[in-house]
């Protein structure tokens, strides 16, 4: 869903997956949670002001930083992705809440962008990407296949 509000444009996608709190929430925030699903390598000092090192290769080699903005142990993390090649960032922040029947009730918020056609081109890329590899967390976790090896993005 794409949606103006007074700071500019959201985008939000959701996702349930059944699969424990803990153990989606643990997919995006650890070290090997985040490698079952998106990326080869990464780094996380789990924490506001921390930093997560994501790389798309096992060694590094074409890695990027992440700042962490906020963190609560409760089940909610935002990190500062890039907009498109700049230097700035846009807080995404993901949400992770139980659900009795289902399991887990994933939330990603990904703005405020700016209202330019840079910034709105980047986040209709950005909503395609993340909406493929939200699918592909679930998939990891009920069905045991990850989709970057059966049919990468």
């Amino acid at each position: 869903m794409v949606k103006r509000e007074e700071d500019g444009i959201l985008v939000t996608l959701k996702e349930t997956i059944a699969a424990s709190h803990e153990e989606v929430f643990a997919c995006l925030t650890t070290d090997v949670g985040l490698t079952r699903w998106f990326t080869l390598a990464a780094e996380v000092a789990l924490r506001k002001g921390g930093r997560m090192k994501l790389a798309f290769d096992a060694k590094f080699r074409r890695a990027f930083e992440v700042p962490i903005l906020a963190f609560s142990e409760e089940g909610s993390v935002t990190w500062g992705w890039p907009l498109g090649v700049t230097d700035e960032v846009v807080p995404l922040e993901w949400t992770v809440t139980p659900d009795v029947e289902a399991g887990a009730r994933v939330i990603q918020r990904h703005g405020p962008f700016p209202e330019d056609a840079d910034a709105l081109i980047s986040a209709a890329n950005d909503a395609e990407s993340w909406r493929w590899y939200l699918c592909n967390l679930r998939t990891v976790l009920e069905a045991k296949v990850d989709m970057r090896s059966e049919r990468p993005l």
